[in-house]
């Protein structure tokens, strides 16, 4: 009797190991980056503080773990982001839809940028635009026409979903759905 057929049978050995992705999180200081992966990995959010240079997680979802390697999101770090791309299988992309002007202009161009980047360009992406519970949040289809998404990203694989840390159900939807892209290398392009 071969050993699957065996385990099947008697129910007993270890469970299958879960894929494991290496993905690297961009975004500005302030869009929630580090907040949004402390309460993925069921960490405590009183202590939190911007990101200089750059911390890895492992954030187990049930079907894969995503070791994530979150870049910190300020003008002295976000030079070097670029050092910490090779590597990744996929990228997720944080800004805060209720920023300002000035701050969403400097997310848009950041976001162009790694699209655009030769270690980037044909990876899966998961864009979040976070802090959809404040005021002042620009909608999802807001923030995709402000982007230009659509032309921008045309032939790629991405996402783009509303964020929240008050609504951690749909932010694991949303990288349920992330993960489907990441197993699926040859899929058509999403648009969302």
């Amino acid at each position: 009797m071969d050993y699957l057929c065996f385990r099947a049978l008697c129910c007993k050995g270890p469970p299958p190991p879960r894929p494991e992705y290496d993905v690297v999180c961009v975004g500005l200081t302030g869009a929630g980056k580090t907040s949004l992966l402390s309460h993925l990995c069921s960490e405590g959010s009183d202590h939190i503080v911007p990101t200089t240079g750059f911390s890895i997680k492992a954030v187990p979802f049930p079907n894969a773990i995503l070791n994530v390697k979150e870049l910190g999101g300020a003008d002295n770090i976000k030079k070097y982001w670029s050092r910490y791309y090779q590597g990744s299988q996929g990228v997720v992309f944080v800004l805060d839809s209720a920023s300002s002007d000035e701050d969403l202009e400097a997310a848009r161009n950041e976001l162009h940028s790694a699209l655009q980047h030769p270690q980037l360009c044909t990876l899966p992406f998961l864009i979040l635009a976070n802090h959809q519970d404040k005021p002042a949040a620009r909608t999802p289809n807001q923030i995709k026409k402000y982007f230009e998404l659509e032309p921008l990203a045309r032939g790629k694989r991405w996402i783009l979903e509303g964020s929240s840390t008050d609504n951690m159900e749909a932010v694991k939807e949303s990288f349920g759905q992330f993960i489907s892209l990441l197993e699926d290398k040859d899929t058509e392009p999403a648009r969302i």
